[in-house]
């Protein structure tokens, strides 16, 4: 059974940085296509990045493009999201999903099997 659980979210200046994780308790995740997603307050959810089973390839959304990466470790049990020069327009609930198929579209949160609990990321002066 995967049990995604993230963490690392929290309140930060604009131009700021913080690091999400997501783990799996199972520590199966290595099997798995990765994607973040976020929802801000009345809108709707909305892909972030994700990064492929083998890690060879990342995509991600365009207004993230330069700022954020995503990466797994070394063991591939935990995928990372390296959120930097961070834009009140970033605030949300980011959570991270994981899918079995590498080759259908990544953007599309009905593509993916499971899901972690969220993490808030707030950007505020």
């Amino acid at each position: 059974q995967v049990r995604l659980v993230e963490s690392g979210g929290g309140l930060v200046q604009p131009g700021g940085s913080l690091r999400l994780s997501c783990e799996d308790s199972g520590r199966t995740l290595t099997a798995y296509r990765v994607g973040w997603f976020r929802q801000a307050p009345g809108q709707e959810r909305e892909f972030v990045a994700a990064i492929t089973s083998n890690s060879v390839l990342a995509s991600y959304r365009d207004s993230v493009k330069g700022r954020f990466t995503i990466s797994r470790d070394n063991a591939g049990n935990t995928v990372y999201l390296q959120m930097n020069f961070l834009k009140p327009e970033d605030t949300g609930v980011y959570s991270c999903a994981a899918s079995l198929n590498d080759f259908n579209s990544h953007h599309n949160p009905a593509n993916y099997n499971y899901w972690g609990q969220g993490t808030q990321v707030t950007v505020s002066s």
